[in-house]
């Protein structure tokens, strides 16, 4: 086996991880994360950014909700990298992607939005859908 995938859900799942350990070659890479995002918690960070988007500019320019991604995604201490382009009259931006994030980073991230959105009257527009610190909407 190349390369293999398990979510721990049940015991099993536990036990079968443990199997695969004892038989992996000296030199195999393990590598342990967290739950990833949910969809729930997706939907909601769209549609939090859009309504960002629509209401407010920063610092005078109107950004698309992928531009009040990166903003937040930058406010949350992830990795924001740009470099110049190759005409050399701007940057590319080689920062992560938030479907990299866990349950946990999507929960902080939209609470550090909702605080954002406080601050600058942003009205959102299913507030049913707060963002919660435990997300328990995802299972």
């Amino acid at each position: 086996m190349s390369r293999a995938l398990i979510v721990l859900n049940t015991p099993q799942d536990r036990e079968k991880a443990a199997r695969w350990v004892a038989k992996a070659p000296l030199g195999t890479r393990v590598e342990f994360k967290a739950s990833k995002r949910s969809l729930p918690q997706n939907a909601r960070m769209w549609a939090m950014l859009t309504d960002i988007a629509d209401q407010l500019a920063w610092h005078g320019v109107k950004l698309t909700t992928d531009d009040w991604k990166l903003v937040f995604l930058d406010a949350l201490n992830r990795e924001v990298r740009a470099v110049p382009n190759m005409a050399g009259n701007g940057f590319v931006n080689l920062g992560r992607s938030s479907s990299a994030l866990s349950k946990q980073e999507m929960s902080d991230l939209m609470e550090l939005m909702a605080a954002f959105g406080a601050e600058h009257s942003v009205t959102f527009h299913d507030e049913a859908e707060a963002p919660q610190s435990n997300d328990a909407r995802a299972a």
